[in-house]
């Protein structure tokens, strides 16, 4: 809120980020004084390339002020990469650098709301950026501010010995004057009387369990292990922080992946944190999820914003102000129990771990480049080696392999923030807490707070790293932890040189393509540029003498490939960007210690590289190697948006002649999924949502969900969960036959999947669910194993079912006409025959194809298709295609009671027939299945089948069926007594 410098009555004005759209607007407000200040500044222009753009409006979205920030200063002569030293020898300053500091580059404000609007602008830098603390303003030598700016900048002197008198007047605005730090200290009983009206503006629930003194018997009971802090602003407290040494840290080493902190325990001479070599060739994780015989709430002590803090979770606090932590102990151990909710011997689900989750650090949860170079390896066979037309599916279950988990036996070196409360006038400054809390435990390194899933994520949870939680966690909480180290202000990124390789290797021994990485390093600092030509640019953060980030860029050379192909107009205005300023990343990792600083990273990247757009591909998992191994899993997927595919168009070339698209539209590259980070985007916070949403089925409707989910560019959708027998569609090599195999319903193909990336940011859950538990909120796979929810989303789609066999005795001669009328088809419940397939998506179609290949192709066994739907026809096309002769395929249709077919056009069903006629399929009409036999040499084999018609029955010998006739739908999905 501002008020006006000379109107009567304030009014509510509200700050939010810049839009291009907000240009004219902003273009009418300029005076000639602003001219005479900023010199010619193209609105747009600074608005795309500004770190951080604020426009005030009011309540009728007429906007009154405006300025732009950006971390360079706007004097010709000045290099975005060199204006540290030029300033520090320029000027009497010296604490000024690229992390704390930000330049006014534009300012305009409505005449008679000036001052006001200069002053919340200046707040809401702060505020957005809390690592900011000093802003600069440049102006020509001899002109002197507006009357607005002058009352929140103060000049600073130039150096007497600096050559160049002409230099631009320098103003500064300190962050203490408008957004002070606050004074943290420890607290006193007599702060109680501050904090209640702030907790009880954000909840009840505390003093509703706890008693209307609770703050007071915290703050009493203090002692070595357990200490409470108070933010303090003139005299009074707004801001509470209990923080403990005890908590049960073997607990969260089981349920999250906290090898990168060293379990959060002191180094120890037994500790065993080196895995045994090997090579992990699949990118699944070889864990499954919860199962039941483990089901069972853990309760430690946990941390809650708030504002949306529930009974149940402060019950836990509380026993640890009281220190009754024996009597939590016992609580956990009642608390133990097993549901089991099927039979011994269920098979447990494989869960793969969404890409995101990449920490970069010493423990790699998977390995997809191993398996892009598989399937490299496949596509390379030369002719005479690939024998298979169909190779044999990959079953998810030979993923599986040991995953080796690192014991700690050193003393704990973490305490936890119990309880957490600010007045939401100060949040923003809610990092202040953190230096005074390591103070306090100064023996320790990490600071960890727990949170429930659906609390939204505060500004102090910003600060912290989310720890991936692992596969079998039953802990209904988030983990966030702080390191010691993300304290340190004085990290620094640099070009890199040869002296950097040794602290470079270090960093990166760990990780997948390190070599690649490394000698793109050493090509970097040999030429600056590939053997091409191509530049190379090679960037290191540093702290403290010690490199703890590196990152590998190259000029980005399909600018319009990616024009054409991408929707990256979402986020940029191309004809604002210069060529040479898009860049493409190949490598980039950074110490999880200081993941804080990941953006600031990456902002410095853009300003010493002169970047304004950074792109990285991400390929299929069945990519070749050649595009695979230029590019690691970089651990800024977080911090970058997903780019959306665009739609393309056939042309006609040789319609359009001379008109046609440059070759770099057109070239026919192997599809990628795009994501992308920008100067306008590279402050912007993203909303985090932790709420556990998971979707059952991976059908168009369940894809569409999680695409429209993943594509927000604005939210970050932690725990995405698809549950599904077959994992993402599109994870398979591509295959014509085997897609034909099935009618498309033509919402995705192959290229579309392989564009969306979704394995980026959805976690799958390979199984079949069983039952919904909507009390518990659970629901069961494949019988033995649970997956929690807080959002379920049933897009299961309709599959093909095996219909129970009539029974009816064929030797008697029986027909359609004697069979029972109006009894509904049975869904056949027990295990299928090896060789019946149902075709229900790709996976399916590929077994069903390697066992043709294996046991029909060079034979003159019969394949039966028992089915009316489009499905069928398809499947016989394929079988033709892939060389089963017509005269083995047998098409038995079923007893339909609609005179319409699947064509539902009289010319198509007759080419059709006619079709079928040529190929010799054998045909049987108006058939209902009656009976079927097993081979004797193979108790799981069908030998025959047998249908009647509306005349006599008939009986095929056949090798192989195929059941595409009637499609259901799940019925516990909508069960209301599961």
């Amino acid at each position: 809120m501002a008020s006006p410098t000379d109107a009567e009555t304030s009014e509510m004005i509200s700050a939010r980020r810049t839009e291009s759209i907000d240009a004219p607007s902003i273009s009418k407000l300029a005076t000639p004084l602003t001219e005479f200040l900023f010199g010619r500044v193209n609105v747009i222009n600074l608005i795309e390339k500004s770190l951080l753009a604020v426009t005030l409006s009011n309540e009728v979205e007429e906007i009154l002020g405006h300025a732009a920030f950006l971390d360079y200063p706007n004097v010709a002569g000045v290099e975005p990469d060199a204006w540290v030293d030029w300033l520090m020898s320029s000027y009497e300053l010296a604490l000024c650098n690229p992390l704390n500091t930000l330049f006014m580059h534009y300012f305009v404000a409505k005449q008679s709301y000036s001052n006001g609007c200069a002053r919340e602008i200046i707040r809401t830098m702060f505020n957005t950026i809390p690592n900011v603390h000093f802003c600069l303003l440049m102006v020509p030598s001899g002109v002197q501010p507006d009357a607005a700016l002058s009352t929140v900048f103060k000049a600073v002197p130039k150096r007497r010995l600096q050559k160049n008198a002409d230099n631009p007047q320098l103003f500064i605005c300190h962050r203490h004057e408008h957004v002070p730090i606050l004074h943290i200290r420890e607290a006193k009983v007599e702060d109680h009387d501050d904090l209640m009206p702030i907790f009880a503006r954000q909840t009840d629930v505390l003093v509703n369990t706890y008693g209307e003194y609770f703050v007071a018997e915290m703050i009493e009971a203090q002692n070595e292990n357990m200490k409470c802090i108070v933010a303090e602003v003139a005299g009074y407290a707004v801001g509470f922080m209990s923080i403990s040494k005890d908590f049960n840290i073997d607990i969260l080493n089981d349920c999250f992946e906290l090898a990168p902190f060293h379990g959060l325990k002191m180094p120890h001479p037994s500790d065993e944190v080196k895995r045994p070599f090997a090579v992990y060739s699949r990118s699944a994780t070889p864990v499954t999820p919860v199962s039941q015989s483990d089901t069972m709430e853990r309760s430690i002590s946990v941390t809650s914003h708030v504002s949306k803090a529930e009974a149940e979770v402060k019950e836990r606090e509380k026993e640890k102000i009281l220190g009754k932590e024996e009597e939590g102990k016992e609580r956990l151990a009642s608390q133990t129990e097993t549901r089991p909710l099927s039979a011994a011997g269920s098979e447990e689900p494989l869960v793969k771990r969404r890409l995101s989750e990449s920490q970069a650090s010493a423990v790699d949860l998977f390995s997809e480049v191993e398996l892009a170079r598989s399937a490299a390896s496949q596509l390379s066979m030369t002719s005479e080696k690939r024998t298979r037309q169909f190779p044999k599916p990959e079953s998810h279950h030979s993923l599986r392999e040991e995953q080796f988990v690192p014991k700690y036996f050193g003393e704990n070196n973490a305490f936890i923030i119990q309880l957490f409360c600010i007045d939401e006038k100060y949040e923003m400054r809610s990092c202040d807490f953190l230096p005074k809390a390591f103070e306090l435990f100064n023996d320790r390194k990490y600071c960890i707070i727990t949170t429930p899933f659906m609390v939204p994520e505060f500004p102090l949870l910003q600060l912290f790293m989310r720890v991936t939680p692992k596969l079998k966690s039953t802990l209904s909480q988030e983990l966030y932890v702080f390191s010691s180290l993300g304290l340190l202000n004085n990290i620094t990124v640099r070009f890199a040189n040869q002296h950097d390789l040794v602290g470079v290797e270090n960093l990166v021994e760990s990780l997948e393509l390190s070599k690649n990485l490394l000698a793109d390093v050493r090509r970097f600092c040999s030429a600056y540029r590939d053997s091409d030509g191509t530049e190379i640019q090679v960037f290191v953060a540093v702290v403290a003498g010690q490199i703890v980030g590196v990152a590998v860029l190259r000029r980005e050379e399909y600018i319009e490939y990616i024009r054409s192909h991408y929707n990256i107009e979402d986020f940029i205005y191309f004809n604002h960007h210069r060529r040479e300023e898009h860049a493409h990343l190949h490598h980039y990792a950074l110490n999880p210690m200081f993941k804080t600083y990941s953006k600031f990273f990456l902002k410095e990247i853009l300003r010493l590289g002169n970047k304004t757009s950074i792109y990285y591909p991400l390929y299929p998992s069945y990519a070749t190697s050649q595009h695979v191994e230029k590019h690691s899993l970089v651990n800024a997927l977080g911090d970058m948006v997903p780019v959306r595919a665009r739609r393309q168009i056939d042309y006609p070339i040789e319609i359009l002649g001379d008109n046609i698209p440059s070759d770099r539209v057109l070239q026919n590259q192997e599809p990628y999924a795009l994501n992308h980070i920008n100067r306008k985007l590279v402050l912007e916070p993203k909303v985090t949502i932790n709420a556990r949403i998971v979707v059952v089925g991976a059908s168009d409707v369940g894809i569409a969900f999680l695409e429209t989910f993943s594509f927000c560019p604005h939210l970050r959708f932690n725990n995405l969960i698809l549950v599904s027998p077959h994992g993402l569609p599109g994870e398979m090599q591509p295959n014509v036959l085997r897609e034909n195999m099935r009618a498309t319903s033509h919402c995705y193909d192959q290229k579309d999947f392989a564009y969306m990336g979704l394995r980026t940011w959805v976690n799958v859950v390979y199984g079949k669910m069983t039952a919904i538990d909507r009390h518990k909120k659970h629901v069961t796979v494949n019988g033995s194993s649970t997956v929690p929810f807080d959002y379920l989303v049933l897009c299961t789609g309709m599959q093909y079912y095996m219909p129970t066999p009539t029974g009816a005795d064929v030797d008697l001669g029986v027909s359609n006409n004697d069979l029972p009328k109006d009894k509904p088809v049975r869904r056949y419940e027990d295990r299928l025959p090896d060789n019946v397939f149902l075709i229900n998506d790709s996976y399916d179609a590929a077994v069903a194809l390697f066992w043709i290949e294996d046991n029909i192709l060079n034979t003159e066994k019969t394949i039966v298709i028992y089915g009316h739907s489009l499905d069928a026809y398809t499947c016989i096309q394929t079988l033709l295609s892939s060389g089963v002769s017509g005269g083995q395929i047998i098409l038995v249709t079923p007893t339909v009671n609609s005179e319409v077919s699947c064509f539902n056009n009289p010319d198509v069903e007759a080419v059709i027939s006619e079709s079928l006629t040529e190929s010799k399929v054998i045909i049987y009409s108006d058939c209902i299945l009656a009976q079927w036999s097993y081979s004797h040499s193979n108790s799981s084999h069908l030998n025959s089948v047998s249908f009647t018609t509306p005349s006599e029955p008939v009986t095929i010998e056949c090798a192989v069926r195929y059941i595409l006739i009637n499609k259901y739908i799940l019925y516990i999905c909508y069960s209301q007594n599961v």
